[in-house]
């Protein structure tokens, strides 16, 4: 069984905050698979099956910074490993659009995160950052940000990366965290370079047997003009 937890802030004021996009991504997931919320401690869950996997939706009711009270609970009713999870939370330092996943880590600063790790008491579980970029405005304070709601075109763009997380979430559960961390971690920017690569390594090879069709059909056509001089 698969403990699949969205991080957030209850209530309607922190709804559609950028702090709130691993809420998103899990509401996503059980609307998709039509399982319904319920209280459990200091959590809503929603159990079911995705593909072959057990699992328990989770949104943390403790508000961010002590996300690890209800967790630790959730695991422990649960007895899970911590291998089990998959944390999904906002993260500063990815550009809008990008998302990682990772095994295991540090904090990074996230304090969601610092509690899980303070509660669970270990750093080993997997973890997944969905990018929210930093302030364009270099004098906003970092919480403002968070906890701020964005405009329409990056509203548009976290959807977009909300979408890729669910997409990243199924393919964890279908085959595993490597195969989902190969998949998700591409750099987008580092694939549409290499394929653009490609795709001019392919087209100079083309013109090159274009080249050398002509030339063989150049002599070809000299060769058959001296034999007619004979």
């Amino acid at each position: 069984m698969k403990l699949i937890i969205g991080l957030g802030n209850p209530g309607a004021q922190y709804e559609k905050t950028r702090h709130n996009v691993g809420f998103h991504v899990v509401d996503a997931l059980s609307t998709k698979y039509a399982l319904r919320w319920e209280r459990r401690g200091r959590a809503m869950i929603a159990n079911g099956t995705i593909g072959r996997e057990k699992v328990v939706l989770v949104k943390p009711l403790t508000y961010m910074n002590n996300s690890g009270e209800a967790v630790g609970e959730l695991v422990r009713w649960f007895k899970c490993e911590p291998d089990d999870l998959l944390v999904i939370y906002d993260e500063l330092d990815l550009p809008l659009g990008h998302i990682r996943l990772r095994a295991r880590g540090s904090s990074g600063g996230h304090n969601g995160i610092k509690s899980i790790v303070q509660h669970l008491h270990t750093e080993q579980f997997p973890r997944m950052r969905v990018g929210i970029g930093r302030p364009k405005n270099a004098h906003m304070d970092a919480v403002d940000h968070v906890l701020g709601t964005p405009n329409v075109d990056e509203q548009i763009q976290i959807e977009i990366s909300e979408g890729k997380a669910v997409d990243g979430v199924l393919l964890y559960l279908e085959q595993g965290l490597e195969a989902a961390m190969n998949s998700l971690n591409t750099d987008p920017d580092a694939q549409r370079k290499a394929e653009e690569k490609r795709l001019l390594k392919l087209e100079r090879r083309e013109q090159e047997r274009l080249r050398k069709a002509e030339e063989r059909t150049q002599k070809a056509q000299e060769q058959a003009t001296e034999e007619q001089a004979q």
